[in-house]
């Protein structure tokens, strides 16, 4: 029995509901700043999860690219590379490793502060790793992309046939998500 609850039970609920509702309500008196009504362990855990559903898609590719980018160096073409490209390769392959850091960085994160009450900060930067890893990205394949069309076609164009890649990796991975972010938002 626990009097401060009138003589109740105390099994542990009504605690629970207690907590929910302190993290659940603003000072203004509305639901959560999301408009979903959570607390902030909630809405900590639902972004995690959201969080490790983009990683997995984004690992998945930097980690096959970055297999065929560490299987290049051994095979006879390119000893016969030139030095530039060599150094595109190098570049590049630095590049995948950073992303692929980056993009796996979240998954330790986790494993380190797992249980420590603090998933909310974790979430934060476990999304700042994860745009990183994001970028990195770009970077890499952009630079595989020239690469391996410099290496292909030794024509002229390629830098410019790269910068329409570029622009189209900006515009559905940037561009169109902070229109649709500014179009579709109530000014959150």
């Amino acid at each position: 029995m626990d009097e401060r609850n009138g003589g109740t039970p105390k099994d542990g609920r009504h605690e629970q509901d207690e907590r929910k509702t302190e993290g659940d309500v603003r000072s203004d008196g509305g639901a959560g700043a999301d408009g979903r009504g959570e607390t902030e362990e909630e809405r900590a855990d639902r972004r995690w999860q959201e969080l490790l559903q983009e990683i997995r898609v984004a690992q998945t590719g930097v980690q096959i690219l970055l297999g065929f980018l560490l299987t290049v160096v051994f095979t006879p073409l390119f000893h016969e590379l030139e030095q530039t490209d060599r150094t595109i390769y190098l570049v590049t392959v630095v590049l995948g490793s950073l992303a692929t850091g980056a993009l796996i960085g979240p998954v330790s994160f986790h494993r380190i502060v797992s249980g420590k009450r603090v998933k909310p900060h974790a979430v934060v930067w476990a999304s700042r790793l994860t745009f990183t890893g994001i970028l990195l990205l770009l970077a890499t394949l952009t630079s595989a992309l020239f690469l391996i069309l410099r290496v292909a076609t030794h024509d002229p164009y390629v830098p410019w046939l790269v910068s329409g890649v570029l622009a189209w990796y900006l515009v559905c991975w940037f561009a169109l998500p902070l229109w649709v972010r500014t179009r579709y938002s109530n000014g959150d």
